[in-house]
């Protein structure tokens, strides 16, 4: 049977609650004053419909229906669960919570409150312990974590919170005791304070104090946190040495906060006790090769978005191309008589299978880059397929001769088999060293992206297709072209 969840409020976190409960198969009910809330809403659930569907392995169910009422008392009528996200102004959240009571509503009310106190959140409760801290982070279609807090009367509904955001593929941070803006956004609001005195005094502008983050410790934090990149950090020696060797640090003008813990032997024990407990199974070679492999993985991820730490390594493979022969236009040829070097790179580890060599999904990445690169370098630029023409790919063999491991150097060259109106056909080869690891035969039709028709390419492009084909029609034919699946090697 369908849930229903309600959600009061619906701004930025509270649309992000409505995606993460919609798309994972709960109905939807919300209520939120504001005209334009369905609009905003709506274009939330797009951006959710777009991502979150494919952050996982494995399908959603159904998706849920959302509906938007007009008073509490509807909104919150049968709902196995309320996630409150009205403005964070205390009155208004009681005023809320009363209305709710006042429904005879006895479920877990989750708030999304960044900064109250569950005692403050629960003052005046007719049942302390119903209204629990649920504080989330945007987007909440995406991020996992909820900082769950309540009083001492709410164990029972805590137990029913974390079932709840299990099952919504969130990870339900239960802090033990209630404090301010509770643990994150204390973090968060220590580097804020500090970026807004940098900024103050002149030394540093907010996109390089937003580039210190997001190319450097940003990144070790997004897997490993505080504690354990520090406890690697220590080196073998482990987390006392790392607090031995930084620790006098608290005492100096580092930071404009200085209201620090005194460092006694009794704070590094505590410390280095919880930190053998949450990494030491694990030695610090291992997880600097955790750490290296996940940051590999980030930084190609952010490649793809040219965003951040990525466009930097894409900036850098531009600069450094013509060391390793590769060009961007025919033009720039030393010889169109042999085969082009279309990718010259080392094998990534995420690359790599269960087998220990490069799954076959990679051959193609590979070669598809290859082709790629020969589509740039006969005119078919980004700029040219932003005025709408672009090659399509319409049949593609690939031949898996031999293993490539995580390290290796490949390379692959290109010839036009042939280039007639709409066609290209492309032969590529792999090699690691002399070593044939595969082949691949690509066969791309020229099509109109307004018509999404075949149709023929420009006259430039055509021009050094033909170059390119006429030149390598030279060639001995290579051997296994047009081959069938399962013939004979």
């Amino acid at each position: 049977m369908t849930k229903t969840a309600a959600i009061l409020g619906g701004g930025v976190i509270g649309g992000g609650w409505a995606a993460r409960f919609l798309l994972n198969g709960w109905d939807v009910r919300v209520f939120d004053p504001d005209p334009e809330a369905e609009r905003k809403i709506g274009e939330v659930l797009a951006n959710a419909r777009r991502s979150l569907p494919g952050l996982g392995n494995v399908a959603l169910p159904p998706e849920g229906q959302i509906s938007f009422h007009s008073t509490v008392e509807q909104t919150i009528a049968g709902v196995e669960w309320v996630q409150e996200s009205v403005p964070e102004r205390l009155e208004i959240k009681h005023k809320v919570f009363r209305q709710i009571e006042a429904t005879g509503y006895k479920g877990v009310v989750g708030s999304s409150t960044s900064g109250f106190k569950p005692s403050e959140l629960n003052a005046g409760a007719a049942s302390p312990g119903q209204f629990l801290v649920c504080h989330p982070f945007n987007p909440v279609y995406l991020l996992p974590v909820v900082e769950v807090v309540a009083v001492p009367e709410g164990a029972a509904s805590v137990v029913r919170a974390k079932a709840v955001l299990e099952g919504l593929g969130m990870y339900p941070l239960h802090l033990k005791k209630e404090i301010d803006a509770h643990v994150a956004d204390r973090f968060l609001e220590a580097v804020w304070r500090e970026a807004l005195w940098l900024v103050k005094d002149g030394i540093a502008t907010t996109e390089e104090i937003d580039n210190a983050i997001r190319y450097g410790f940003g990144l070790r934090w997004a897997q490993m946190g505080l504690f354990e990149t520090y406890r690697v950090a220590g080196g073998e020696a482990g987390m006392k040495h790392f607090m031995a060797q930084f620790g006098p640090c608290l005492t100096w003008p580092w930071t404009k906060l200085m209201d620090v813990p005194e460092f006694t032997d009794e704070l590094v024990d505590l410390i280095a006790g919880q930190s053998d407990a949450q990494s030491g199974h694990l030695s610090i070679r291992e997880l600097e090769r955790i750490r290296d492999s996940n940051l590999v993985g980030f930084i190609r991820l952010l490649a793809q978005n040219q965003w951040g730490a990525g466009a930097l390594q894409n900036a850098h493979d531009i600069a450094r191309e013509p060391e390793v022969g590769l060009v961007r236009s025919v033009d720039d040829l030393a010889d169109v008589a042999g085969p082009v070097l279309t990718l010259k790179r080392t094998v990534p580890l995420d690359w790599i299978d269960y087998n220990g060599h490069m799954t076959e999904a990679r051959y193609l990445d590979a070669l598809a880059a290859a082709t790629d690169r020969l589509m740039l370098m006969v005119g078919c630029t980004p700029e040219y397929i932003a005025q709408g023409g672009s090659f399509f790919t319409a049949e593609t063999h690939i031949r898996h001769l031999d293993e490539a491991k995580a390290g290796d150097g490949i390379a692959v060259h290109t010839r036009v088999v042939a280039a007639e109106g709409k066609k290209m056909h492309l032969w590529h080869e792999m090699r690691r060293g002399e070593t044939l690891l595969a082949t691949g035969e690509h066969m791309l039709i020229h099509v109109s992206l307004t018509t999404r028709a075949a149709a023929p390419p420009s006259p430039e492009i055509s021009a050094q297709l033909q170059r390119l084909a006429q030149a390598h029609a030279k060639l001995d034919a290579p051997e296994g072209k047009g081959r069938a699946v399962g013939a004979p090697r």
